[in-house]
């Protein structure tokens, strides 16, 4: 690591002493420019001086300046037919524009992860030319990400890489063939990788979840939990997308209209049985007591100090205070709010509600998609034993 910058030392980039005894080169914005939430991130340039200058002086510090005068980046130019080159050009495809900014955000980070990732002779993955990666190299990359810069493993996250960059060079191949070569060097790579399930909240648990929200001047929170064990709707849906105007809505009185945006799903949900009976008793009643304090049903409980409005919740912070309320309640710390939806499911199941019953109402295209969901349990079992001894019995069996 030079003990003295030589000229021309680009601005924003520091040498950093690596495990192997060479020099790594790294660029971070300035405090300043992360305070005003810059757009251009750090970035690890490789052990190449010269690589690592040229990327600052072309690309990092003309970006930076750009939005500092601007409040807009530049893009920096990509040479056809590499990696970084098929990034950009499958981020430009209607299949891509078209998917929710959630998940559009979780695919940028996993391509920036597979782009940015420094090779042994400084370059980046991204400059790569795409007829050079081999499903070799695929699967030396995977390991690579696999591991965790400070120790551990974060496989699922190497392979959600893998499995857009996947998907990224298909869509290449379909739109540019004469860039894009026809094996995809991603596919068939043989990863195994078991998610670990979601812990299913229950309905004792969710009383008690909502009573504490309650004593804590958060109701706000107690029924956004009820509508995501009973009606079964996501986390984001129900902060930033279901209205007043969902509930009994004047086409439809008798109903929540419940839209899973995942899905694309819309659901008129009966609020009451053929004879009236009240299908969800505890949550109707409490939406029908709750103060409208906006356009949305679930509302931040206090004004906003400086805006003396009611706000929407910004989902950071309701999971910061949904893990205050949980702890307050006495549940397990593995029980996330996802898991009231997986609650939900799980009762359904346990009622003895068919697939296209549990469907219908957690607007799952495929029973597939619902198995993540409806997790088989003990009572499940039990009930299905029962089942097959009483029919046993009934054929005069030796169950009998």
């Amino acid at each position: 690591m030079p003990r003295r910058k030589p000229a021309g030392w680009p601005h924003y980039m520091r040498a950093k002493r690596l495990k192997g005894g060479l020099t790594g080169y790294f660029w971070e914005p300035p405090t300043w420019a992360r305070k005003r939430k810059c757009p251009v991130q750090a970035e690890a340039l490789g052990t190449d001086y010269g690589n690592a200058k040229q990327r600052c002086d072309d690309v990092l510090n003309p970006q930076l300046d750009a939005w500092r005068i601007g409040g807009e980046v530049r893009q920096a130019p990509v040479t056809p037919g590499t990696f970084d080159w098929l990034v950009s050009t499958y981020k430009s495809n209607p299949k891509y524009k078209d998917l929710p900014a959630r998940t559009r955000k979780s695919i940028d980070a996993a391509l920036a992860l597979v782009s940015k990732h420094v090779l042994n002779d400084g370059r980046t993955f991204g400059a790569l030319a795409l007829s050079s990666i081999t499903p070799g190299a695929a699967d030396r990359l995977f390991s690579k990400l696999k591991e965790r810069p400070a120790g551990g493993e974060r496989i699922r996250t190497a392979l959600l890489s893998m499995q857009y960059c996947r998907r990224a060079w298909n869509v290449g191949r379909r739109y540019k063939p004469e860039l894009v070569p026809l094996a995809n060097p991603f596919t068939k790579m043989d990863i195994s990788y078991t998610a670990k399930g979601t812990r299913p909240v229950s309905h004792s648990e969710l009383l008690r979840f909502v009573e504490a929200a309650d004593k804590a001047g958060e109701p706000s929170i107690g029924t956004a939990a009820m509508i995501a064990f009973f009606w079964l709707q996501r986390e984001t849906d129900i902060l930033s997308r279901l209205t007043w105007a969902h509930y009994r809505p004047s086409d439809a009185s008798d109903c929540a209209r419940i839209f899973h945006h995942k899905t694309r799903e819309l659901i008129d949900l009966p609020l009451f049985d053929d004879d009236g009976t009240a299908l969800w008793p505890e949550l109707t009643a409490r939406l029908d007591r709750t103060i409208r304090r906006g356009t949305l049903i679930v509302m931040r409980d206090e004004p906003d100090r400086r805006r003396k409005i009611f706000l929407p919740w910004n989902e950071h912070y309701f999971r910061h205070r949904v893990a205050a309320i949980r702890t307050a309640a006495g549940i397990d710390p593995k029980a996330k709010f996802m898991g009231l939806r997986h609650g939900g499911n799980v009762e359904g199941a346990e009622a003895g509600l068919t697939d296209a019953q549990l469907r219908a109402l957690s607007g799952h295209r495929t029973t597939a998609a619902l198995l993540r969901y409806a997790q088989a349990t003990t009572r499940q079992r039990r009930a299905g034993a029962r089942m097959r001894l009483e029919a046993r019995t009934k054929r005069g069996n030796l169950s009998e």
